[in-house]
């Protein structure tokens, strides 16, 4: 059988599945499922070059970062869609995301998300085009988080998460496919502090997240072909600065590194040159993937991704966003300009993302995401005033 353009985008492109290694190190794509998780679903942050953990917090925090939501506010929740390779699939395809989270006290919160992708109509043929099946492939996940302060400026969070991956059915090369379910979670850090430099009130935040740590997916009925969830380290960071009452500006900066075993180079006869075995536990492939790849020290540096952006704030009521996402062109060759819009009206947000694609570069293009936020906080930007204490944790 083979599959319609449709199908090789969702294995090749959904969320930057890393490709082919430098043509010195020839090398297949690393065996990941469910690449979905890695797609950011918050616009807000999607303007900002995907710049995401260290960003103050949200409702859509339990994506990138849920240790954030016990400083968010008392209660919130978001919605987001996004019309998803929609040139590609007569606009059948999309994303949802909805989430919301709750502080139970001063030091506790707790917060659930589901992120649902449909990809429209897939359609099956043989060798001779024949059509055999239609099919309509679906993944989703459901999170729930707990996040605790450690202190005044910093705190904690633990994540569950249900994966389930539907992308095919079938026969094919002597192989039954199913759906496939993993079980997974996340453990999150984040601080936040302000100080008054050169003007009043400046915020700076730092967040660090490890995701997706979970069980594998099998796709077919042989037990010995199972794929990594895209286990993933995030560091992030982000600086507010405010030079009169009506204007705010926040830069933010993201690195990503992928903690899944790098492919190793083969022989003619399937023995191992260089690199390591891919077939390890779930806990040696978060350790071992900082040193496994057969380029050596440089491919390691490649497979870091590099995500930064600004804001600007109008009175907490008009924001206007941009950024630049980078990945090597040899692992994956995301990399886009972003740009991004945003009222807010009351304690209710909408937010814009529009993502632009550089050229030649493996990323869908016209790209938009749509965020709808509504949020009762006990602090909020619109209330910092030169006369506020410096050592406000929001």
């Amino acid at each position: 059988m083979k599959y319609d353009r449709i199908i090789l985008l969702i294995s090749g492109i959904l969320a930057g599945m890393p490709a082919v290694h430098a043509q010195k190190t020839p090398q297949q794509p690393p065996n990941i499922g469910a690449s979905f998780l890695l797609v950011n679903p918050d616009a807000r942050s999607s303007g900002m070059g995907d710049a995401a953990t260290g960003i103050s917090p949200d409702a859509n925090s339990i994506f990138s970062n849920a240790a954030k939501i016990v400083f968010a506010g008392d209660w919130g929740a978001s919605a987001t869609y996004s019309p998803w390779m929609w040139e590609l699939n007569n606009y059948k395809s999309n994303m949802a995301f909805v989430s919301a989270y709750k502080n139970l006290n001063d030091n506790e919160g707790i917060g659930a998300s589901m992120k649902y992708f449909n990809y429209g109509d897939v359609t099956f043929r043989d060798e001779n085009g024949t059509i055999l099946q239609n099919y309509s492939p679906r993944e989703f996940a459901i999170d729930g988080a707990y996040s605790r302060k450690l202190g005044e400026h910093m705190s904690m969070a633990i994540t569950m998460r249900y994966v389930r991956s539907q992308l095919g059915q079938g026969s094919f090369n002597g192989l039954q496919q199913k759906p496939a379910s993993a079980v997974a979670g996340d453990v999150s850090y984040y601080y936040q502090n302000s100080k008054d430099y050169l003007d009043f009130s400046n915020r700076y935040c730092l967040g660090v997240s490890i995701t997706n740590i979970g069980t594998k997916l099998q796709y077919t009925d042989d037990s010995r072909q199972k794929s990594f969830l895209p286990m993933n380290l995030r560091i992030g960071g982000s600086y507010t600065f405010v030079h009169t009452g009506d204007h705010e500006f926040t830069l933010a900066l993201d690195i990503n590194k992928l903690l899944v075993p790098t492919p190793p180079l083969y022989d003619s006869t399937g023995l191992i040159l260089k690199g390591q075995d891919p077939n390890r536990s779930v806990v040696n492939a978060i350790f071992s993937s900082f040193g496994d790849a057969p380029g050596g020290f440089g491919e390691e540096i490649r497979e870091f991704t590099i995500g930064s952006g600004i804001e600007y704030a109008y009175r907490q009521c008009f924001f206007v966003r941009t950024g630049y996402f980078y990945e090597n062109p040899h692992k994956g060759y995301r990399q886009h300009f972003t740009s991004g819009l945003g009222v807010r009206v009351a304690n209710l947000q909408l937010d814009l993302a529009y993502l632009i694609p550089t050229s030649n570069s493996l990323r869908e293009r016209r790209t938009l995401k749509f965020s709808l936020l509504y949020n009762i906080g006990r602090h909020t930007a619109a209330t910092i005033t030169p006369s506020v204490n410096p050592d406000i944790t929001h």
